[in-house]
């Protein structure tokens, strides 16, 4: 009911912003469109679809142009009213009695360990092993610009402020008047972005969320983990490690994108450790104010006393000292600040983050012996957890290029040195020998002087900007390189030989070796991911690479694509590919003694690994849990779990109960289902992956017209003119299926409400498994009931098909100039569509689907008459300027206005 009213009182502020810019006439005209369109929902008729049609079709610029940008808003005007709700939910659970906490809570997991009488040594060995790094990256997914974010921001901030039961009229009127205002500003605000954001505007927007989010919610996190355990277990002695990290590749990131340069990616560095720096400066400054105790009224301890006397005198000049003498902490604090303003200028600042902890430690310390016993300072416990876990570098950025990039660059340089006359036309084991006895070799490859093509140089400075960086802001800067289309072992090799050039890996004389770069395989497509184990347990098997791996704590990354391997293989058999590669490299990398960390490359739709963060964590093989958990957070999913506080407070709290509760069960063998239920499982999945990836390839790759069908019966051409990412469309910006990149594909399918790459062929899959015997069919509802990764599979389906809409993909089909293309592919489309909806509510049980998880049906279901004008218009646009010579700007505004209202309502862009 609170949800329905604040939407209700947004759309009524809504309509009043119409009725002052547009008039009554564009006031009408939205409402009749919207009563249409919500009655067309709640009963099809084929004569009121049609008279909605010709109601759109009649629109004319400017009047078109209000509407689509009144659809659009209401939107966003929903996003902050829902994004308030969840707040609004979570504080209810707080206000109830402690029994009923809320699921998914860091109170409910440790209460849960509680109740399962897992003891307090179990529950701290996990911990110290636990890990989940979340990393931001630029892919262009999110079409909202920033201005619009904060708009929505503040709507939701006043929503929570009118849940206050004792505001006063005039505070109430106040809010309410500011409503309206924000509303306003709104409507005057242009969505649209006028260029492309560089790749420097990317990094601002990402250190935005460090700034405003999680320089404050990261280690309350880890502070409300540590209250829970010290409540509901006797020891007083729970130490919680620092588990929970974010890191970058904002600013890192080169694979196809030609404007991340090593000058973008210093200047990043800079940008973190500014950052940083000015955080630490501003809560000092405010610990300062609170600190004011008196050597008068309390005993310091010695030490403290004897670093400030020595710091005075070595860092500050005449006058600079803090002025009363007996108000030691301020003393301490007025030092640590100046020599926070030099960190990175001077001698005087601080070489690293640990000198900084030392002083917080010294004065934490002191404050314990006159502080009441098990009542900590919490503002200065939370500061030394920020400076640990954020350190100077504020956050690690990864580096990631092409393999084929690595390649190019050994084998001209090999060639200088008359190694390898062409080592790129060598067979796999032939490069295997030279990169060996190259790694094994203390002397340099590189020659002076020589002349390098610009390509070589350019990757030569990458490795030297690696090696600069780790002497100017410490080696957690960039601990990282990322290796896209990993094929093969000497993919990985050849980036350790680049390293070794710049010094960042050495082999001395005695033939000790040092390490300083972690070095990851991106596994990507389908053939990837059944070749990944093979790769892993050769570069295991090699001398050079286990002496690097020891160097880096027996500890190998592996990242995960997403979205490749579903564009190639279709969702199911991407994600069951994924789940076995997962498993097939665990058990290779436990033969070896090796432990693993696997990275997940998720985008935030369904096409491409996206779905709440906590149902991502497990979904993944329960084994692999205890190495550690790292996963991208990109596009619009930073706006929905991080623009405000408390919903990131609720998202990672989710991810942190469900990791640790899920790594203890399996710890102590508390996981669900058993070894031989999940062989049989397993060998379920085999055949239903094998079933949906001949049904996906048989239209993606089988139909030559398939490609014609996507290019004209969605709007990707129109894509590229968003201006959402400083990233190209497609690698090297060929016309090819294999180099367009999978968020293009997400995006145009789900704008087109096809949603094709979330669900497609799935169906097949399943319903052939499910029809050969009613056995079969009790097997999967077993599976759905029992094994988390299933279930989580099954969900995602559920999600992708409510998001879609046959009605109005149709609309989109007819945009494609050959009708019998047009109606042999959607023919098809729909087919498999109908064949998986009948098929999940079968398996779930449900009447409808998601019907298991009613607050996000109820979002969609509010959100589709909203979305369904902006799809027709979007059709009519989208005709007009295909029919054009020279495409008319007015006309192709509009059409990207479509674009962003639409993804604003989905919620999903790429």
């Amino acid at each position: 009911m609170s949800l329905r009213r604040d939407v209700k009182a947004l759309g009524n502020i809504l309509g009043e912003v119409l009725l002052h810019h547009g008039g009554p006439e564009l006031l009408e005209k939205v409402e009749k469109i919207r009563v249409t369109t919500k009655k067309l929902r709640n009963e099809y008729d084929e004569g009121t679809y049609k008279a909605l049609k010709q109601e759109i079709a009649n629109l004319k610029p400017p009047m078109r142009q209000q509407v689509i940008r009144a659809f659009s808003v209401y939107f966003h005007l929903i996003n902050a009213a829902e994004q308030n709700h969840r707040i609004r939910r979570r504080r209810e659970y707080q206000l109830q009695e402690a029994e009923m906490a809320q699921p998914g809570s860091i109170e409910s997991a440790v209460v849960s360990l509680k109740n399962k009488q897992v003891d307090e040594e179990t529950i701290q060995k996990v911990l110290d092993e636990l890990s989940l790094e979340l990393i931001i990256t630029a892919h262009p997914t999110e079409a909202t610009k920033h201005s619009v974010l904060e708009i929505q921001k503040q709507i939701a901030s006043m929503l929570q402020k009118l849940d206050q039961p004792q505001l006063t009229s005039k505070e109430r009127k106040e809010l309410e008047d500011g409503l309206v205002n924000e509303v306003t500003i709104l409507w005057q605000t242009d969505e649209l972005r006028h260029r492309k954001p560089t790749v420097m505007d990317e990094v601002r927007n990402g250190l935005y969320y460090f700034d405003q989010t999680f320089f404050d919610v990261l280690p309350e996190i880890h502070q409300e983990l540590e209250e829970q355990l010290k409540e509901n277990f006797d020891s007083t002695t729970w130490k919680v490690p620092n588990f929970l990290h974010f890191g970058s590749w904002i600013g890192g990131d080169r694979d196809g994108n030609p404007n991340v340069t090593p000058e973008v990616t210093w200047e990043t560095l800079h940008k973190q450790r500014n950052l940083a720096l000015k955080k630490y400066k501003e809560i000092i400054v405010q610990l300062m104010k609170r600190f004011s105790h008196s050597t008068e009224r309390v005993i310091i301890s010695e030490e403290l006393i004897a670093s400030v006397e020595k710091d005075e005198a070595d860092y500050m000049e005449k006058g600079q000292a803090w002025a009363v003498e007996a108000e030691i902490y301020r003393r301490k604090f007025a030092v640590m600040l100046k020599r926070l303003e030099e960190t990175g200028k001077s001698s005087i600042g601080y070489k690293d983050s640990a000198e900084l902890l030392e002083d917080l430690q010294l004065i934490e310390n002191s404050v314990q012996s006159h502080q009441p016993v098990d009542r900590e300072w919490k503002a200065l416990g939370k500061l030394i957890r920020q400076v640990q876990l954020f350190g100077f570098h504020l956050a690690s950025l990864d580096v990631r290029n092409h393999s084929g990039e690595h390649e190019a660059a050994v084998t001209e340089i090999l060639k200088k040195v008359h190694i390898a006359e062409d080592y790129a036309s060598l067979s796999e084991t032939e490069k295997q020998k030279v990169l060996e006895e190259v790694l094994n070799d203390p002397r340099p490859l590189l020659l002076l002087n020589e002349d390098y093509s610009e390509e070589t140089q350019e990757m030569l400075k990458v490795f030297q900007m690696i090696k600069d960086a780790h002497d100017e802001f410490g080696r957690n800067a960039i601990t990282v390189y990322l290796v896209s289309m990993t094929k093969s072992a000497s993919d990985l090799l050849e980036v350790l030989v680049l390293a070794k050039e710049a010094g960042i890996y050495r082999v001395h004389a005695d033939g000790s070796v040092e390490t300083h770069l972690n070095v990851a395989p991106l596994l990507e497509t389908v053939d990837d991911l059944i070749a990944g184990p093979e790769i892993m347990e050769t570069l295991f098997r090699m001398d050079c690479y286990s002496s690097h791996l020891r160097k880096h704590g027996d500890q190998q990354e592996i990242m995960l694509g997403y979205s490749d391997g579903s564009k190639d293989g279709g969702t199911l058999t991407a994600n069951w590919r994924l789940y076995r590669a997962q498993q097939e490299i665990h058990d290779v990398a436990k033969k070896f003694g090796l432990g693993l960390k696997f990275f997940h490359g998720r985008g935030g739709s369904q096409g491409r690994g996206g779905g709440p963060l906590n149902r991502s964590i497990l979904s993944q093989p329960p084994e692999t849990l205890g190495d550690g958990v790292k996963i991208t957070e990109q596009g619009e999913v930073l706006s929905s779990r991080y623009l405000l506080e408390d919903i990131a407070y609720r998202s990672l709290e989710q991810a942190t109960s469900t990791l640790l509760e899920s790594t203890v069960d399996n710890t102590v063998g508390l996981a669900g289902g058993n070894e031989r239920e999940e062989k049989e499982w397993r060998s379920i999945m085999e055949d239903i992956s094998n079933t949906s990836l001949k049904k996906y390839q048989s239209l993606v790759f089988g139909d030559p017209d398939f490609l014609t069908y996507f290019k004209q019966a969605t709007p990707l051409n129109e894509l590229g003119a968003l201006n959402i990412g400083s990233r190209p469309m497609s690698r090297k910006n060929r016309d090819r299926f294999e180099d367009l990149r999978a968020i293009p594909w997400v995006f145009a399918w789900t704008q087109s409400r096809q949603l094709l790459p979330a669900w497609y062929a799935a169906g097949t899959g399943l319903d052939s498994y499910a029809s050969e015997s009613a056995g079969h069919l009790h097997q999967l509802q077993e599976m759905y009931e029992k094994w988390p990764f299933f279930r989580s599979t099954v969900d995602n389906l559920q999600m992708a098909l409510l998001k879609a809409d046959i009605t109005t993909a149709k609309e989109y089909a007819a945009l494609v100039e050959d009708e019998e293309i047009a109606e042999r592919i959607f023919g098809n489309i729909v087919e498999e569509y109908n064949r998986t909806k009948e098929v999940l509510l079968k398996i779930t049980g449900n009447q409808e689907l998601l019907d298991n998880t009613v607050n996000i049906q109820e979002s969609v279901h509010r959100r589709n008459p909203y979305v369904d004008p902006l799809n027709l218009l979007q059709v009519n646009l989208i005709k007009e300027l295909r029919e054009q010579e020279e495409p008319d700007d007015d006309l192709l505004v509009e059409a990207l206005l479509t674009i962003s209202g639409i993804a604003a309502g989905l919620r999903n862009t790429g």
